[in-house]
Order: structure tokens, then sequence, then C-alpha cells
């Protein structure tokens, strides 16, 4: 890839006249037709043997003054030529680019072009074929409503319970995947053996469990709050959390973020792996166009077992949450979204492994900045505007 981009950077200006803008189109055409319109007036007083070497000169410089004006008015610098460049360390942890994939619109051309060209009497076929999808998805979506009311207990005539019983099939929710953590690692067993690992202090740590009991457990059933008890709480460290996500534009299939934290050991003989995940840290009208989610780092995954009363098991994650800039806004010159480090001293905090949404894709700026890359792939490029 690096070669690939520095090939194209070499020859990009042979492309640049594929990259004219109408702005700049009608600039070229108002250039040339003033131009034409002096060497007109010039042509009148030439005898007629030296036009045509006049014109075929006129010609080339004009080809020449075109080209001068297309080089100085368009260019490269747009955010998805940038993107390019991080491609590779995107595949490594989403696997391939559904931005760039062709599988969607390969299935929806045989699903919603080919069987209804099939169904459709060969004549005014594209109205047929509209007219027939919409009319397939109004009655999935009618039979989901009347399944919906079903499970409500809603009152209901035998037909459509009759006919409900025999398509159960295609009206049953989809099955909601959970999140599952994997890669025990050994050398730690309670919470001074994390914060030895980890290097974030006791103190800080203690923190931010009685905040995470407070806040996501019922108050009967929350982590112990004394020091005395907190130090021996039986703690595993793990390295990968298995997120499912709902695939874009389907409402039964599931891809599966895999998300590392491996602290400082190597993943794989090539440095530690701490990945960007999103967390959802607000109400969707907080964070301007994040909609209630923050970019942070995977610092640990953690399962926590209380051994009171019922020996429960609590799976969190310690994460560095980072915060954005302008609120969120979408900045003008690349349409992304700005975020950095915190700037007051929460930079570990424990959040619930359920508000974990997948994995999140950011390129580094300079002072500790990053952009958030909504363009990688459709789903968050809907979600994040």
């Amino acid at each position: 890839m690096e070669d690939y981009l520095d090939q194209f950077h070499r020859m990009k200006d042979i492309f640049l006249e594929f990259r004219v803008t109408k702005r700049t189109q009608a600039k070229v055409d108002k250039q040339r037709k003033e131009i034409r319109r002096q060497r007109a007036l010039i042509r009148e007083r030439v005898a007629p043997s030296q036009r045509r070497r006049m014109h075929d000169d006129h010609r080339d410089e004009e080809d020449e003054l075109r080209m001068d004006m297309i080089h100085g008015e368009s260019h490269f610098n747009f955010i998805k030529m940038h993107l390019l460049s991080h491609f590779c360390d995107h595949i490594p942890q989403f696997g391939n680019i559904p931005m760039y994939s062709t599988e969607i619109g390969e299935l929806a051309h045989k699903t919603q072009i080919k069987e209804g060209w099939r169904q459709s009497n060969k004549t005014d076929a594209a109205r047929q074929i509209l007219h027939s999808y919409g009319r397939q998805y109004a009655i999935r979506r009618r039979l989901w409503n009347l399944q919906s009311l079903k499970n409500r207990g809603a009152d209901l005539s035998p037909d459509v319970l009759k006919h409900l019983d025999r398509t159960t099939s295609t009206v049953w929710p989809p099955v909601i995947c959970r999140r599952i953590l994997k890669g025990r690692r050994g050398h730690v067993s309670n919470i001074v053996d994390f914060s030895r690992i980890s290097e974030v202090s006791l103190e800080i740590i203690y923190r931010e469990l009685i905040r995470y009991s407070r806040h996501n457990l019922p108050i009967d059933h929350g982590l112990p709050e004394d020091q005395a008890t907190l130090p021996s709480l039986p703690i595993e460290l793990l390295t990968q959390l298995e997120v499912p996500v709902l695939t874009f534009q389907e409402a039964d299939g599931y891809e599966i973020h895999r998300a590392r934290s491996t602290g400082t050991l190597y993943f794989r003989n090539q440095g530690s792996r701490n990945d960007w995940v999103w967390v959802q840290a607000g109400a969707e009208e907080m964070y301007g166009a994040l909609r209630g989610r923050l970019p942070a780092k995977l610092v640990a995954l953690l399962r926590i077992r209380d051994p009171r009363p019922e020996d429960t098991v609590r799976r969190a994650a310690g994460v560095q949450l980072l915060t954005p800039v302008n609120s969120g806004r979408l900045l003008d010159l690349h349409g992304l979204v700005t975020v950095q480090m915190r700037e007051d001293t929460r930079r570990f905090t424990i959040v619930d492994i359920g508000t974990i949404l997948g994995l999140a894709h950011l390129i580094p700026e300079e002072h500790r900045r990053w952009l958030v890359n909504s363009q990688i792939d459709l789903r968050t490029f809907n979600e994040v505007y």
C-alpha cells in the first residue's frame, strides 16, 4: 500500500484534468473564449498563407494555458485520499473494508433486480420491480408489527394468529449475541496484582471501582467500598473482548469486533496492542456528531468476582476516554470530528463492557489529538454526522 501511494503521488498530475470541478471548467471555458476572440482579430490582419501555421501554434498555446489553470485549480487534497494511508491499520483490526466492498451491491442486485425481473412480464419491468420490492418490504414490516402485538398479548383474530404460527421462522426477532471475554492472563488474582501490572495507582482503582459500582450495579448488590476488603477482591485480567455489532442495514446479521488489550505484553511478537473502542458515555444529544459516544483506548478487561452472598461475577473494562474538540462538531476542512486526551485527572475509567459498542478507528494528529475516521465503513458513516 505504501509503495502504491508513493507511486501515485509521483504521477498524480496526470489525473488532475479528471478532477476538474464545474467552477474550474467554467473558468477554462471563459478563458478559451476570450483567447479565441482576441486571436480572431489578429488573424484578420494576417495573410492566408500564415493562418494555418498560426492556428497550430495558438492551439498548442491554448492547451498549455488550459492545463496550467487546471493544475492550479484542481488537487487531490481531500479526506478520502488521506484515509487510504490508514487502511493498513484498519484491516488487522476490522478485517475487510466494508465501505469499499461490493458484497452489498451484488446482493441487492440479485434480490432486488434479478428476482424482480424474473417475476415481471418484461414490459415496463422497472416499475414492476420497484412495486414488487416495495410490496414485499411492506408485508414484512406488517408481519413484524403483528408479531410484536402478539408478544404483548394484543387481541388478534384467529386467522391472524394462525398465519403468524405458520410464519414464525420469518418474523422472530434476531438472536441477540452477547459480549464474550477471552484470553485470561496469569499472575493476576486481585486488585493489588492488577495495579502492579497496569501501573495504575491503587487509589485510582479504588475510586473507579466505587464509582462503577454506584452507577452500574443495584444498591443491594454493589461491590464492597471499604479499602480493607477491596485489595483482596478476586480479579481476572483478560486480553480480548468480542463485541457483536449489527450489520449495516440488516436486522438479523452480526459482525464480531474483536477488541484486544494486551497491556505491555506483545501481540504476535509485534508490540503491545490496546485497541480504540466506542463507549456509550451519555445520551444521544451529547457530544455533537458523536451522539453520546466517545472513543477510548482499551486499557484492561476485567472479570471481577464478588464472593458475597451469591458469588456474582461482574464484567468491566478499564479505558482512557477521549473528549471531543469543539463540542463534537464536524470540521469544515475535512468533515471529521477531532478528539483529544482529557484535561482532567481521570485518565483511567472503569466501565461496564455492555457500554462498549465496537472498535473505533482514529487517525493520529499532533498535540495528543486524533481524527475520528467516520468514513471507514457505511455503518460509522451513517452514525457519525
